[in-house]
């Protein structure tokens, strides 16, 4: 089982490359990636998404990418031709309003003004940074699962203590059960006496009410559900990625505790049910931190 929430980091330090990856993740319903990093990498982003789509299924990622390069390398001059006609053409104009001026404008004025020459590095996502960025991605990705991992153990842990609980809830419900159709048939033959006093009462008819009653109140499916949820449950958090199939049982075990609830015509029942629905959204919570 592995949390949705964690952190990790990755680095690659070789030569004059400095590059750092840090991963963070909370929950989502869906997996949602997100990439931020310097200029030179926007070209690699879905790159970075694909990998992390290859160690995710749900969450919300944040991916961070820094980057330090110490090397020597070539630089390129680019001309920005229209920067440079708008300093000549501004150059004429100025001349013609003052002619007595002295000229010293020159190629090299027009070199030195702002944005007419721009220094580029050449190839500056070359192979090694690429390398770098794979490298100190997989290491953060690695890290990121390791921190899942433990803290989906702590996940499972406290869901799995709290199904025991459900299951001795339910044990107590199941005992309990049988004993409120005879406790309707007292209470319903000790009112009838209290009403028709000394007419005599018919055994049959409060028998039969009595029937009814308790199979409308039958509780037993759903807690032969319930039961077999339990282990189910206990089953599927030994799985790997195990949210939606949590998420679904969860609703299941509602489903029946509501029916209990419902059901239920005995004070002592529907306690213990709306103690099953407390233990039983917990678990719900708990289920949404889970991939």
């Amino acid at each position: 089982m592995l949390s949705m929430t964690g952190y990790g980091r990755g680095e690659y330090k070789v030569g004059g490359v400095e590059l750092t990856v840090e991963i963070k993740t909370v929950n989502n319903r869906y997996l949602d990636v997100s990439v931020k990093s310097p200029r030179l990498f926007t070209a690699y982003d879905e790159n970075v998404r694909s990998l992390v789509r290859e160690k995710m299924t749900r969450g919300h990622v944040d991916v961070f990418i820094s980057l330090t390069d110490k090397r020597d390398k070539e630089k390129e001059l680019r001309l920005d031709e229209g920067a440079a006609n708008a300093y000549v053409e501004a150059a004429r104009k100025v001349k013609a309003l003052f002619p007595d001026i002295a000229d010293d404008f020159s190629v090299t004025s027009v070199l030195r003004f702002p944005d007419v020459v721009k220094s580029d590095d050449i190839a500056a996502a070359d192979d090694e940074l690429i390398s770098a960025l794979e490298s100190a991605l997989k290491a953060a990705l690695e890290n990121l699962n390791i921190m899942r991992e433990r803290e989906g153990k702590k996940l499972a842990a406290d869901m799995l203590s709290r199904v025991d609980t459900i299951e001795k809830i339910v044990e107590k419900v199941k005992t309990r059960a049988p004993a409120v159709a005879e406790n309707y048939r007292l209470k319903l033959e000790e009112k009838l006496k209290k009403i028709l006093a000394d007419v005599q009462i018919d055994e049959g008819r409060i028998l039969t009410e009595a029937a009814i009653f308790a199979d409308k109140s039958n509780i037993d499916e759903e807690l032969t559900r319930l039961a077999s949820h339990i282990s189910q449950f206990r089953e599927i958090v030994k799985e790997h990625i195990v949210g939606r199939k949590l998420d679904f049982l969860v609703q299941e075990f509602n489903r029946e505790s509501n029916t209990i609830c419902s059901k239920s015509n005995d004070l002592a029942v529907t306690r213990l049910g709306l103690e099953l629905k407390n233990e039983i959204e917990k678990i719900r919570e708990q289920v949404q931190n889970v991939e």
